[in-house]
């Protein structure tokens, strides 16, 4: 084991001071009765499969006074919707950089960009179709952001970069399987490994890992790299899980029913979803974002 340096003991600090207050907000929640969130009671929300629904509504009520300042001084949606993308764009470039501790507090606060756009569009009652696509592919965007930021970081490892594009892969291929499925008709919610835990995850491994690294005497980048694994497997896994399970809903209540874009290969069948919504075909609205 070695001894942290200056810098990385300045930024273990300011990590154990946020998770210290974090801790203090959290019995603060505790106490006053740990009320659970309507809006992720409404959507099924859940984070590792149930087992961090505590951390889950603590955070959406730790928010509620940013959702209140914000709407005080008239920020917009849109603003929300930009300024995580910006977030994210700078936190794969903090991350390319070597910067983890900087990429990892981007990424948390473009999380917290991310809930509060569509907290703000329903209680001043805008939300519409634009803002849950734009809300949408901004998140594709910031995840492809950072995930990029770690494979050029870990351009000269033996296996970081493909890490990397596996845990990319796995995320977007989560992400298009649920929502080719709503197309269909289809809504999948729930799984391993969604965007709120890929978020915690990636957020944490920028965080913990100069410090943990430098104390325990490993290479620098051991946890990120670890995190990435993890992302890549569970991913993949949550991929299959929901692309078997649309499959069998789909061939079980509609056994002849053939896409669009088997008819027509030359149409993206999540570009001519109006179209076929006239149809017949459900065409579910977002109830949280497709993970």
């Amino acid at each position: 084991m070695t001894r942290l340096p200056s810098d990385r003991a300045a930024g273990a600090l300011v990590l154990a001071a946020v998770l210290a207050a974090a801790f203090l907000s959290m019995a603060v929640y505790a106490v006053r009765g740990r009320k659970r969130d309507e809006d992720a009671l409404g959507k099924s929300a859940q984070l590792f499969l149930g087992f961090g629904d505590f951390l889950l509504h603590w955070f959406l009520w730790a928010v509620g006074p940013a959702v209140r300042v914000s709407l005080w001084l008239g920020l917009t949606p849109d603003f929300y919707n930009f300024a995580g993308l910006a977030l994210g764009l700078l936190s794969g470039v903090l991350i390319g950089a070597g910067w983890l501790p900087a990429g990892g507090w981007a990424i948390a606060i473009g999380g917290v960009c991310d809930i509060l756009d569509g907290r703000i569009a329903r209680l001043t009652g805008v939300a519409s179709a634009y803002g849950d696509f734009v809300d949408s592919t901004f998140d594709r965007f910031v995840e492809a952001f950072a995930f990029l930021g770690f494979a050029w970081w870990f351009r000269a490892t033996p296996y970081g970069s493909f890490l990397a594009a596996s845990a990319l892969a796995g995320s977007l291929i989560v992400s298009y399987a649920r929502a080719r499925g709503e197309v269909l008709g289809v809504t999948c919610l729930g799984g391993l490994m969604q965007r709120g835990e890929r978020l915690v995850l990636t957020c944490l491994a920028c965080l913990l890992d100069p410090p943990v690294t430098a104390y325990l005497g490993w290479a620098e980048g051991s946890v990120v790299q670890g995190m990435l694994a993890l992302v890549a497997v569970t991913t993949f896994f949550t991929a299959a899980h929901r692309t078997v399970w649309i499959a069998q809903q789909l061939r079980a209540h509609r056994p002849g029913l053939e896409s669009d874009s088997e008819n027509h290969p030359d149409v993206d069948p999540l570009v001519d979803n109006a179209a076929r919504g006239a149809g017949g075909v459900e065409v579910a609205t977002r109830s949280a974002d497709p993970l």
